[in-house]
């Protein structure tokens, strides 16, 4: 490790050279489990059915709100949209899957994956009501 401070253009310091970086590896696709869910990277013909009847117990649509996309009218649209827009490595979906009934239930990525710089960020994240201990249909008071 070097001590020497960096600045940027406005003067403010920026940190210290780090003099053994390498890039960062691709997060790899295996299985996180925890106590009451796995977490597994998304595959559209073993998750997609159990994500649909998940997400369509979100009866008023709420907890689209905040996602670019949905909520999804059809089965099909939504398979095509899991199809189109879910099976690359950036973003790198990944399903939440009840580890009682071993239901895919809710879904989140990584994206924005920089490995030479080590940075990802983690989002479209989209827990259904079967997630979410709430009553279904019930809205959520913020």
């Amino acid at each position: 490790m070097n001590n020497e401070s960096f600045t940027n253009k406005l003067g403010q310091p920026i940190g210290e050279l780090i003099s053994s970086w390498t890039n960062r590896q691709f997060p790899p696709n295996t299985t996180m489990e925890g106590q009451y869910c796995t977490i597994n990277f998304l595959d559209v013909v073993k998750h997609g059915e159990d994500l649909f009847n998940a997400f369509t117990k979100d009866i008023n649509n709420q907890d689209w709100t905040y996602l670019p996309y949905g909520p999804f009218e059809t089965k099909k649209e939504f398979f095509d949209w899991l199809q189109n827009e879910c099976t690359s490595n950036d973003p790198f979906f990944h399903t939440i899957i009840d580890r009682a009934n071993n239901r895919s239930i809710g879904m989140a990525s990584y994206l924005r994956i920089k490995q030479e710089m080590g940075s990802i960020e983690v989002g479209h994240i989209h827990f259904s009501p079967l997630m979410q201990q709430k009553p279904i249909g019930t809205e959520v008071m913020y």
